[in-house]
């Protein structure tokens, strides 16, 4: 009301300043009456911050929506991984988990995750899996990916396309369970030819932490070449086989049981890493915007105060043009 108050104080000084023979003073203490290009000026620059600052609110609203709906899934996904870490691990106290074993055929099954926002996670799986697709490369040897994720599909099919054999994606559209993994582990066993699976993927640790890991799984044939050639698979042959199943027989069910619950982990674990990560990137985004918010309201204040002391100035210069 004040700053009204003083916009009809100074018209209302100048309107009797125009005049048909107005003297070379007067007329040069008109001009900023006169000129409406700089209060124009003045008036867009303080609308355009603020509606920089409605959308920094706005975006600053989502971070904190998105870090929510995190907490709740990471803590709803928490519990089953913790459960399932319980299903590999006698399967690697009996079998052993061997990533330097050298074979002909490794299928690397690359975990990631639909959707983005969640920090480096996908990208640190694929520079594991590129990393081994390198390492286990040799004239006489193959490799192919098995890509469970849009995320690395749409990295691995810049450089890669050749090398994929099977992509799966949507696995969390409904609710993980190990009988939805199970199937997934049926059909990559039964569309893929390998002699050990490479499962890359990213264990949780904490909400701020997670460690990219590799698991491997060997065929039957080269578990029961390895048990042949001694060391810790040698111990198979100490276990007695009871029923009319063979050794192999025996092998080829361990392998597949093995598989779906490696997977199984790994995919629980891959899901929990991404909402904690999701979690701490949407945090890190909320004060970055609070951030730009401050600086933005300083600058609006600051261009505001600057609007007013030249309004101001330009009154008190009417209003001595007119005393003198």
């Amino acid at each position: 009301m004040a700053m009204a108050a003083l916009r009809r104080e100074g018209r209302r000084f100048a309107t009797p300043l125009i005049s048909p023979n107005p003297t070379n003073a007067l007329r040069s203490s008109l001009i900023p009456f006169q000129e409406p290009v700089s209060s124009g000026v003045r008036c867009i620059s303080t609308q355009v911050v603020r509606n920089r600052m409605k959308s920094v609110k706005n975006i600053q609203k989502i971070t904190k929506a998105m870090k929510m709906v995190a907490a709740s899934k990471l803590r709803a996904i928490q519990t089953k991984t913790e459960n399932s870490r319980g299903l590999w691990q006698p399967f690697t106290a009996l079998l052993g988990d061997t990533p330097s074993v050298d074979v002909k055929k490794n299928v690397i099954v690359t975990i990631s995750s639909d959707k983005g926002l969640c920090g480096g996670i996908n990208s640190t799986s694929v520079k594991i899996s590129r990393a081994i697709h390198k390492l286990n490369s040799g004239p006489e040897k193959e490799n192919k990916y098995v890509v469970l994720g849009e995320k690395a599909k749409a990295q691995l099919l810049r450089d890669s396309k050749k090398d994929i054999e099977l992509i799966m994606t949507e696995l969390q559209k409904n609710p993980l369970n190990y009988t939805q993994v199970s199937v997934i582990a049926d059909d990559i066993l039964k569309n893929v030819e390998f002699d050990a699976l490479r499962i890359v993927y990213n264990k949780f640790q904490s909400v701020v932490a997670f460690l990219p890991t590799m698991s491997t799984v060997l065929s039957p044939e080269v578990v029961e070449r390895e048990a042949e050639a001694g060391g810790k698979l040698g111990e198979l042959d100490s276990y007695e086989v009871e029923g009319a199943e063979t050794k192999a027989e025996v092998l080829q069910n361990l392998a597949e049981f093995q598989f779906s619950c490696v997977m199984f982990n790994a995919v629980l674990e891959n899901a929990c890493s991404e909402q904690g990560a999701r979690m701490s990137a949407m945090d890190s985004s909320s004060r970055n915007a609070g951030d730009v918010l401050d600086r933005l309201t300083l600058t609006y204040n600051r261009t505001r105060q600057a609007s007013i002391t030249t309004e101001l100035i330009e009154i008190i210069s009417g209003a001595s043009a007119l005393e003198g």
